[in-house]
């Protein structure tokens, strides 16, 4: 039923980022409507989807090709990793899971398209969303002269499909096969790293969270009561070592280790979120989010880096991380400038490591000690109990330079009350 969509003279080859979804389901239909040959490309980045399901799915479909690809490791590796050197928060709050995987995924995206010399790609993405930025961003990028197709922002699609409802009509038409039960009122979108939730009844700001809604952690009141003790070692800023001082369990891989602290912070209902945010193309929208391995080695990195970092040099490291989460945020993974941050960023690791020993327990990740052989730490300087090298004299001139310019501000302004 699905061949109804019957092509004209083809209009060229485009790459569709496919998820198997209603919404990619369905455009990789009309985009064969309109007359052109698609390519499914379905990013494994570590999601949790049934990968050959939505390749026979798409083949079904009238897909000319299908590319399933493996990218956990080069998003563990290339893109959380220099997130987590960065310390990058946007706004405060959100640790730019999603953010992240985008000009992961459109990179395998241009890569297939590049190979198979297609010259169009294609994604879901909504008219209104961060996304539609993302992806394209990257995309041009990496492929100048590729030309895209946004559906969602396109007047003779949107017009047609104003909602689910004519999505699940045109699927029904079409032979899209549909979940048989009702999808969730709210959009979600999973990685590795985390999960988002946004749309539908979060709409309302004031809407509380359904019970059950998040998936990849416990509600930590209802976490277990007996917390994990982790030691976390860092080098260059990266973690490369996980050991639970409980029951000794040890992880060094790539994978490994992030799954492994995903799993704990999963465990102890670490990493949620309910926050109203700034997007770039000019609204605010209301997002939860889960991230619970992330969580974790943001608190431990941070506690490391302040260890082992010269201060002035972190509040220059610290200015870019917001720069770096703003363009992280905003699409501009591969711009001169993001390139420019990450690398100054990358330089400012070179003395962080050592080991952070945490507890993970009802939601929260709490610091219990740290040790480094770049530590700038010295125990007989700040020690109450020994003298070091340092005479308390000296303080007395350093408050009364520091104390020049409180004076004659407040000098001024006793003159301005008089």
């Amino acid at each position: 039923m699905a061949q109804k969509a019957q092509m004209a003279q083809s209009k060229g080859t485009v790459v569709l980022a496919y998820s198997g979804g209603l919404d990619t389901s369905c455009i990789l239909v009309w985009l064969r409507e309109q007359g052109y040959e698609v390519i499914a490309y379905l990013a494994d980045v570590g999601q949790d989807e049934d990968f050959e399901a939505a390749q026979k799915k798409a083949t079904s479909l009238g897909a000319k090709k299908v590319f399933i690809e493996d990218l956990r490791k080069e998003f563990v590796e290339d893109f959380i990793w220099p997130w987590v050197q960065s310390s990058a928060v946007y706004e405060d709050r959100y640790l730019l899971g999603t953010s992240l995987a985008r000009p992961c995924i459109a990179k395998g995206q241009v890569k297939v398209a590049k190979q198979e010399k297609a010259q169009f790609v294609s994604h879901g993405a909504t008219g209104k969303g961060n996304d539609q930025v993302r992806f394209e961003l990257t995309c041009y990028a990496l492929y100048p002269e590729v030309k895209i197709i946004s559906p969602w922002r396109l007047p003779e699609f949107y017009n047609r499909f104003l909602g689910r409802k004519e999505l699940a009509a045109y699927a029904k038409d079409h032979g899209i096969p549909v979940p048989v039960t009702p999808k969730d009122p709210w959009s979600m979108d999973a990685n590795i790293m985390h999960i988002s939730y946004e749309s539908g009844i979060l709409e309302n700001p004031w809407n509380h969270a359904p019970d059950g809604m998040q998936t990849m952690t416990i509600d930590p009141v209802k976490s277990t009561n007996t917390p994990d003790k982790l030691e976390i070692e860092f080098k260059h800023g990266v973690p490369i070592k996980v050991t639970n001082l409980g029951d000794k369990t040890t992880c060094s891989s790539t994978l490994e280790l992030f799954q492994y602290v995903n799993k704990i912070g999963s465990k102890h209902g670490v990493g949620r979120i309910d926050i109203v945010e700034n997007r770039f193309i000019g609204m605010k929208s209301r997002g939860v989010y889960e991230t619970p391995g992330g969580t974790i080695l943001y608190h431990a990195h941070l506690d490391i880096e302040t260890f082992t970092m010269d201060k002035e040099v972190r509040k220059i490291k610290r200015d870019l991380a917001v720069r770096f989460s703003e363009q992280l945020y905003n699409g501009f993974w591969n711009s001169p400038e993001c390139a420019f941050v990450r690398h100054c960023i990358n330089k400012s690791q070179e003395s962080v490591e050592g080991k952070v020993q945490i507890s993970v327990f009802k939601g929260q990740v709490y610091i219990l000690g740290r040790e480094s052989p770049t530590s700038l730490y010295n125990e007989a300087l700040v020690s109450m109990n020994v003298q070091g090298d340092y005479d308390p004299i000296d303080a007395g001139g350093f408050i009364k330079i520091c104390s020049l310019r409180l004076k004659e501000y407040h000098r001024l302004q006793s003159s301005k009350s008089t």
